[in-house]
């Protein structure tokens, strides 16, 4: 089942979501209860998009498959706007209001660090699937909480690590003005000055930022070889588009931490050649990726993106611990997840004990033409282990 407070109130049909509803014979066992403050309008709308579609899709197929450890999965959706407040505020109205526990798709990482220290006194369970900032899984630590995407540490590490190999030596970082683009930039910035290369400039841009016009003056006064990018969102597209039209990329090579379809698709073309992280790829060769694109496409006709496919592995660890705990309690749900492991989207994944921060995969590809649809599409490139990308246990540097 799929429930937003408008859903709650008049109806699914009236809030124009889908629900999917418990047979009698499913209603034996609670269910899984699933509450997603998440960005249902501003910036962060988009990213929100995704995650609550997948969110219906993986209601859809495990329902329909008899749930979770004989349990039906619901989720709950609100809108935080991307506003940490609000997120604290939303996120106690389910776990206080609705008898929620288990809570997902929180965005932004401002939004996970102002929540984090609640859950102990809301006795719930977090798992991060979008926020990127390293100090989540490092000073900023609690039990309570887990990482099962990519850090962005562990992005920029594998971006420099790819570097090593290029006798590029200048570069301009541009990262927005919140906690993961800051944690991005310096430890991107720390990570190329030790391999001996030079950072030119750098720029940290405000949230919400529509013009960038007196940002890219400044890059191309620079002279860079390389324009590295640590945006997401509304923000990325905006960047992004007016760098095309500046013909930025023919100047320098630009490179994304998050190389995401929602920023890259309206390119078109223009965006072939485009270079960066793809935390998660409909193309990586796994039987549960296959498994999971089958179902996206026939669900959605277009093929999942970075949030789907980070969504859909977190809620799949988190299905699995549910599965081994054979309870929805979130404590013992906890114990179930430290160390566990699955064969995910993006291959063998693992909640690491000691700061439960996701061990997994980092890939760097290039946006070129593809078959597979209209638009260029990221395309592989190279692939790192958890081993060469992540960080000491709760650390966020190198």
């Amino acid at each position: 089942m799929v429930i937003d407070r408008r859903g709650f109130l008049a109806g699914a049909a009236g809030a124009g979501l889908a629900a999917t509803f418990q047979p009698a014979w499913a209603q034996t066992k609670e269910a899984v209860r699933i509450g997603v403050p998440t960005g249902v309008t501003g910036n962060w709308s988009a990213l929100g998009s995704q995650i609550q579609r997948t969110c219906r899709l993986f209601a859809k197929t495990v329902n329909a498959k008899g749930g979770i450890d004989g349990r039906q999965v619901e989720f709950y959706f609100e809108d935080t706007q991307g506003d940490p407040a609000a997120c604290v505020r939303k996120t106690s109205e389910l776990i206080e209001g609705r008898g929620v526990k288990l809570i997902t798709g929180v965005i932004s990482s401002g939004e996970s660090l102002a929540i984090m220290p609640r859950l102990a006194d809301w006795n719930a369970l977090y798992l991060a699937g979008i926020s990127g900032v390293g100090s989540l899984t490092a000073q900023n630590f609690v039990p309570n909480a887990f990482r099962t995407c990519t850090s962005g540490p562990m992005r920029a590490r594998a971006i420099s690590l790819w570097f090593a190999k290029s006798p590029k030596m200048k570069f301009f970082t541009i990262a927005q003005d919140y906690a993961w683009g800051k944690n991005s930039l310096s430890t991107f910035e720390q990570l190329i000055g030790g391999l001996g290369k030079q950072t030119v400039g750098s720029v940290l841009t405000p949230l919400g930022t529509k013009d960038y016009s007196s940002y890219i003056a400044r890059i191309r006064q620079a002279k860079p070889e390389v324009l590295y990018v640590a945006m997401s969102g509304d923000d990325a597209t905006a960047f992004l588009k007016q760098a095309g039209q500046y013909r930025l990329g023919e100047q320098m090579q630009i490179v994304t931490e998050v190389l995401d379809l929602l920023n890259t698709r309206p390119l078109g073309d223009a965006g072939v050649g485009l270079y960066g992280v793809s935390q998660y790829n409909y193309s990586y060769e796994t039987a549960a990726n296959k498994e999971f694109v089958r179902l996206f496409k026939a669900e959605y006709s277009e093929i999942p993106d970075t949030y789907d496919g980070e969504t859909w592995q977190g809620l799949s660890l988190l299905a699995e611990g549910v599965q081994r705990a054979k309870s929805i309690d979130a404590m013992t749900v906890r114990k179930a997840l430290v160390d566990l492991e699955i064969e995910s989207v993006k291959g063998r994944v693992k909640l690491r004990g000691c700061d439960q921060q996701g061990e997994q995969s980092v890939f760097v590809a290039r946006l070129e033409k593809s078959a597979d649809a209209s638009y260029p599409l990221p395309k592989i490139i190279e692939t790192f282990s958890s081993d060469a990308v992540i960080p000491a246990c709760r650390k966020d540097t190198f």
